[in-house]
């Protein structure tokens, strides 16, 4: 039992380090070197399937060399595969020559798209001012046009208010057979003057005609009867 107690009391006694002062200790890991070369059996249903085939057989003869008892030229892709990695290489690492002569044409097309543009832009500017007039002539052409409606409006209100001694409303249907009525004058005097300008036409070709011929064969000009004639 005393020496139980002085034991307690060794324990209790010993200083106990500051938190700042302990040093952690971490172990080396293993060195294991393992002599000799291991090369799986392609046949063992143990062997997993990483360490089967060409990709294997590869890494196998990069790590040891010829000890590894595999021929470098069983390691050569077959002419399929070879076919593949050129496709490969000529998609995606083209020559230089080829990524240059692509770049130009890339320059040549960009350039070619910014000349169109500035012509564009050069002749839309040449054909500003004409373009500037047609639109003030369509802007005058469309007052003029209101001008004149505002007028034919006046014109029908006045003639309206004449015809039935008060105003009327536009939207009446007394007002629209009144505006029927003038729209079928005004069609009959347009009339009139068309076919009045086109025997105005007629009359001066006929005239010109005859007179001409007159001038040249020495006929009877057209309004001779038989009877001057004799």
């Amino acid at each position: 039992m005393a020496a139980m107690s002085a034991l307690r009391r060794s324990w209790l006694s010993a200083p106990v380090p500051l938190a700042g002062s302990v040093s952690h200790f971490h172990a080396k890991p293993l060195r294991r070197k393992v002599d000799g070369m291991y090369v799986p059996d392609p046949q063992d249903q143990r062997t997993p399937e990483w360490q089967k085939g060409p990709r294997w057989e590869a890494k196998l003869f990069g790590r040891y060399g010829a000890a590894s008892g595999v021929s470098p030229a069983q390691l050569w892709p077959d002419p399929a595969r070879l076919r593949e990695v050129r496709e490969e290489e000529d998609t995606w690492y083209p020559p230089l020559a080829d990524m240059q002569a692509r770049i130009r044409q890339r320059e040549e097309e960009e350039r070619r798209i910014r000349l169109e543009r500035e012509k564009l832009i050069a002749a839309n500017m040449a054909q500003m001012p004409k373009m500037i007039e047609d639109w003030r002539r369509e802007k005058q052409m469309q007052v003029e046009k209101q001008q004149a409606e505002a007028a034919w409006r006046e014109q029908l209100l006045a003639r309206a208010q004449e015809k039935f001694g008060h105003k009327l409303d536009h939207r009446s249907d007394k007002f629209q057979e009144l505006l029927k009525e003038m729209e079928k004058e005004e069609k009959k005097k347009q009339k009139l003057a068309k076919k009045k300008l086109k025997a105005e036409k007629q009359g001066i070709e006929v005239g010109a005609g005859p007179a001409q011929a007159t001038d040249s064969v020495g006929a009877a000009p057209p309004h001779a009867t038989e009877s001057s004639l004799a």
